[in-house]
């Protein structure tokens, strides 16, 4: 094998999945690269693990009670406990998943719908919104696109229930073209100002999510926007963005800049003619088999997120089957990620900006805590001097730089201290 396609499948591995389970890198180095990319790229019909795991425990918890009663405490107790469980599910998803691809393309959908609970502030609707993400995450785009502009988190989140026609409010409307089907600088203010109107009369149940419409409230009459006109609703609206040229141009950018470069323009594949039919598999297949894969210069700093799964991954740890679920939380947060918490509507930061001297004093920390219930067999079990030679494969790494060696050199008799350097390494925190 070349050392290209050692390059490619590593990538592979780490940007359309979470990283390898102990073995399974060498598995894959074993198919060849065009098998990696037709297994690593092909949606599963099921996932054997994640999908048997049983969904989180949320449900309505109803209004809020006055600040004056004694069932405050319990509700905010109850939706704090429901917020745990619902954000430790989709970790364990992540973490157990057999074919990670489509709990990626979760994770990659939900950075760009990006809805937080923190405004939404009940577990219910963001489950909701998370299985929409899950069910259309190698699907259709033109039916993810529909069935997001009905989503009530997202709504909500955008102040969408708040559109009438005798007060349009144009967040939703906005961020629709800007930020999830057309892209910056392809729309214009009055645009955004006749589109708001097709999103008028839709009312968010808060507490459940769900989404009824009031035709009272919407916007009868015709509109006219991006060169044309007409009677509009969600629907059509949707429809008629995902439709226009932009839209395959946009989904190509923002796929290509969170999997391939955030750095480089899209090269080698037609965004036209892949996403022609806006099936969103045959062009994550186009990306990830581009030649692109193979280029040295396309190096990823690995979000917060994407490294501790990895690692859970490597170390055999379920992330709720943890002793202390409140320091794996600390930790995520003080990294700057936590699912279903992005900072704005605009998503996380990529590549150098999750790299700091605070992020490096932070990942140690919480790599020392994980490593107290890490399997490290793959190296424990292994004689001193087969160590290191044996780190790479184990953790999905490219290679290592001469410096990383050097240090890896000193704790080869110590597995706990050789792990803790190797996933804080250059190497690992940055897939190259």
């Amino acid at each position: 094998m070349t050392t290209l396609e050692r390059l490619a499948i590593s990538r592979l591995s780490h940007r359309f999945g979470f990283g390898p389970r102990p073995g399974e890198f060498n598995r894959l180095l074993s198919l060849g690269l065009p098998k990696v990319q037709e297994l690593l790229l092909t949606k599963p019909q099921f996932d054997i693990f994640a999908d048997n795991q049983p969904l989180p425990n949320v449900y309505d918890a109803g209004r809020r009670p006055p600040n004056t009663s004694d069932q405050l405490g319990n509700y905010l107790l109850d939706k704090r406990a429901q917020f745990q469980t619902l954000l430790f599910w989709w970790l364990d998803r992540m973490v157990i998943s057999d074919h990670g691809l489509t709990e990626r393309m979760t994770w990659f959908w939900h950075g760009h719908w990006a809805t937080s609970y923190t405004k939404v502030d009940d577990a219910l609707p963001m489950f909701n919104q998370n299985q929409t993400l899950r069910q259309h995450a190698l699907g259709n785009f033109a039916a993810m696109s529909k069935a997001m502009v009905n989503d009530g988190a997202l709504i909500y989140w955008l102040d969408g229930q708040l559109n009438t026609s005798r007060a349009p409010n144009e967040n939703l409307s906005r961020e629709l073209m800007e930020l999830f089907v057309l892209g910056v600088n392809r729309y214009s203010e009055n645009d955004v100002r006749e589109t708001a109107k097709a999103l008028t009369g839709y009312k968010v149940n808060k507490t459940s999510g769900a989404v009824s419409f009031n035709p009272r409230q919407h916007h009868n009459a015709s509109i006219t926007f991006l060169g044309t006109t007409g009677k509009y609703d969600a629907n059509s609206l949707s429809d008629y963005l995902v439709t226009r040229d932009d839209c395959a141009l946009f989904i190509a950018e923002r796929l290509w800049y969170r999997f391939i470069s955030s750095a480089h323009p899209v090269t080698g594949i037609n965004q036209q003619s892949v996403f022609q039919s806006r099936e969103i598999a045959p062009l994550i297949k186009a990306i990830g088999t581009s030649s692109a894969i193979t280029d040295p210069k396309h190096a990823m700093v690995k979000s917060p997120v994407d490294w501790f799964v990895s690692i859970c991954r490597a170390f055999s740890i379920k992330p709720s089957n943890y002793q202390n679920l409140p320091q794996l939380r600390t930790g995520l947060v003080a990294l700057g990620q936590l699912p279903f918490q992005p900072p704005n509507v605009g998503g996380w930061p990529v590549d150098q900006a999750w790299l700091s001297a605070a992020a490096a004093h932070n990942r140690i920390s919480f790599t020392t805590a994980l490593l107290r219930e890490a399997n490290l067999a793959p190296i424990t079990d292994l004689r001193d001097s087969e160590r290191i030679g044996a780190l790479a494969d184990w953790l999905g790494v490219y290679q290592w730089s001469d410096r990383t060696l050097l240090a890896f050199a000193g704790a080869r008799k110590d597995p706990a201290r050789l792990a803790l350097l190797a996933v804080n390494a250059p190497e690992y925190l940055v897939n190259a």
